[in-house]
């Protein structure tokens, strides 16, 4: 299956948040008026904000499969990555959002007991977010999409802040209002250091960071073969969900062109089967003693 055909299918777990997050929305905003509930008021409209989000890496993964055009040689998969930065910013500002709410509550010392079916409803919310997170990062690691993994993340982080909605709702039916306010940070940092790792990952993929462990594996993996003399540079970027690589290779001058060509399809063949790699670049030049 090529890259195209794995954004495609990528696109499926888009549409499953955003289906869920839109139901999700507006059950928690209707029972939040009706049960009397600011924790799950809140959650509602986390889940609306995260529409947002799920939509941007929807709109991502179309524009990344756009073939190479006159001004997009290399074509559009960073389109990918961009989105994964957004869905970043979207959650730092929702973890940043419910740290402030919780911290309001402490100040305000707010001490309402809303309706338990809230709390049933914050619980159930959880379970079904749980159930598209362990889709969507199943799908994100067969498809090697960056977008669909922040999504995932998102969609975990959603899921601890509906427990943490279920818990505080829960400790207010038995005057343990302190529950509310503790749960809420505690799910806040989560979301924070979530949204963190996804921003650190998709800026180092947009200033063409490569994992260095993977540079020197493949480094070894070609310096074995019987007629590369020498690796004298390689370099390597990430494209949406795939690897770029550049190899300049030493071999005997006395080669002619056949043979250096057949000796670059080889290492070609080997890239793509062993890391996955379609796209090598390797310039060859003359060894000598």
């Amino acid at each position: 299956m090529n890259h195209t055909d794995n954004l495609k299918r990528g696109e499926k777990g888009a549409w499953l948040s955003i289906g869920a997050y839109i139901i999700l929305a507006i059950v928690k905003l209707i029972v939040a008026e009706i049960g009397d509930s600011e924790a799950l008021r809140a959650d509602g409209l986390n889940n609306s904000t995260d529409v947002v989000a799920s939509i941007a890496v929807l709109v991502g993964l179309k524009i990344s499969r756009k073939p190479p055009d006159e001004d997009h040689h290399y074509g559009h998969y960073r389109a990918e990555t961009v989105a994964s930065l957004f869905a970043a910013f979207i959650m730092i500002f929702i973890g940043l959002q419910v740290i402030f709410n919780t911290i309001q509550q402490v100040i305000e010392q707010e001490s309402i007991k809303p309706d338990l079916l809230t709390a049933w409803v914050a619980l159930g919310s959880a379970l079904v977010m749980f159930l598209v997170y362990f889709y969507n990062v199943q799908l994100a690691r067969k498809t090697e999409s960056s977008a669909l993994y922040a999504a995932a993340q998102d969609n975990r982080s959603d899921a601890l802040v509906s427990i943490g909605a279920f818990i505080g709702i829960i400790g207010a039916q038995f005057g343990l209002f302190w529950l509310d306010p503790l749960a809420g940070l505690i799910v806040g940092i989560i979301i924070c250091k979530t949204a963190w790792d996804i921003f650190k990952d998709a800026t180092h993929t947009l200033t063409d960071g490569f994992d260095e462990k993977k540079i020197e594996q493949i480094q070894s993996s070609i310096s074995k073969d019987p007629d590369v003399k020498e690796v004298v540079d390689i370099k390597g970027r990430i494209h949406g969900n795939q690897s770029f690589i550049e190899i300049t290779i030493l071999v005997d001058p006395k080669l002619n062109v056949q043979e250096s060509h057949d000796i670059t399809d080889r290492i070609e063949n080997y890239l793509a089967n062993q890391y996955h790699i379609t796209y090598a670049h390797i310039h060859i030049e003359p060894y000598y003693n």
